[in-house]
């Protein structure tokens, strides 16, 4: 459902803003739209990476054998 937002810019932005919905083949309301939308999705993905960034890293050796480590554990999930 849509819902109607009122919003105040300057208006020499706003008749450049009407030259370029014009010349895009679409509405203004439809820009601000597909704005918010990118905005938000950007944001979801900043904090996503934020947290795998705050992450602790796991406690392995520097010099572990990592394809070791994943089979001997994959061994001991799965009985192999």
């Amino acid at each position: 459902m849509k819902a109607r937002l009122n919003i105040t810019i300057e208006e020499n932005l706003l008749s450049n803003v009407k030259i370029y919905a014009s010349k895009q083949h679409t509405s203004i309301s439809e820009l601000v739209e597909n704005y918010f939308t990118t905005l938000t999705k950007t944001a979801k993905k900043k904090n996503i990476i934020k947290l795998i960034e705050d992450m602790k890293a796991p406690a392995i050796e520097n010099n572990a054998d990592l394809k070791e480590l994943f089979y001997n554990d994959q061994s001991k999930k799965y009985g192999f």
